[in-house]
């Protein structure tokens, strides 16, 4: 669903999707990408470890967390990690999802 609402609000975007950690490291250093979707638990690498990961690599891409897992001990992690913004699945609708995509977008993120 995320993947069809950026394509249809952002069609000159490039959406990639990653099954799990390993794929998605590849994916970033193949085409290091401006905004990412992260959830924390997936095969392979924890997002919170992957997130770290990324942002060690590249401080200005941008990496939400899109989660279940919402609880204040998940929302530290995720910031502690290197997480800019953390968003809960149950809670955040497509319209606050665009108006959060929309802000990233217009504002410019510094290169390295």
């Amino acid at each position: 669903m995320l993947r069809a609402m950026l394509q249809s609000g952002y069609p000159s975007a490039r959406v990639s999707v990653a099954p799990e950690g390993g794929t998605a490291l590849r994916k970033i250093n193949e085409r290091e990408p401006d905004l990412i979707f992260m959830d924390i638990r997936m095969p392979g690498k924890n997002g919170l470890v992957l997130t770290k990961e990324i942002k060690r690599r590249n401080k200005n891409i941008v990496i939400v967390i899109l989660t279940n897992l919402d609880t204040s001990e998940y929302r530290d992690a995720a910031f502690a990690n290197g997480a800019d913004f953390f968003l809960s699945k149950q809670s955040a609708g497509p319209d606050e999802i665009n108006r959060l995509v929309a802000n990233i977008v217009a504002t410019p993120q510094k290169k390295q």
